[in-house]
């Protein structure tokens, strides 16, 4: 049985891609006129977010990095405060803390 299964080249589908996201138009007309069936262009731009989840998985957002920022100034300022009462609070009670934690 012959294999009629058509190789795009990875460029051809960046481009589709690019295209699909950028201009608006549908995988139908980007079809029409480049050649790759609607169906192609709309699994390899899904193929594509996927690569894109994964390549920014680990990366923040600014407004995640603030947040980070602020919650560890905050979480800082929470363990000397802790710190600084449980120097004065009574022996034996709960809120002392040993030496060693």
């Amino acid at each position: 049985m012959a294999d009629n299964t058509i190789r795009y080249k990875a460029e051809l589908k960046r481009r589709m891609v690019e295209l699909l996201r950028t201009t608006g138009r549908s995988a139908a007309s980007l079809s029409r006129e480049f050649g790759p069936s609607a169906v192609s262009i709309l699994l390899w731009a899904k193929e594509q977010e996927a690569r894109d989840r994964v390549t920014n998985a680990g990366e923040l957002t600014r407004k995640e990095r603030e947040e980070l920022v602020r919650l560890r100034r905050e979480n800082r300022q929470l363990k000397e405060e802790r710190e600084t009462l449980s120097r004065f609070a009574p022996e034996g009670s709960p809120w002392k803390r040993s030496s060693g934690s």
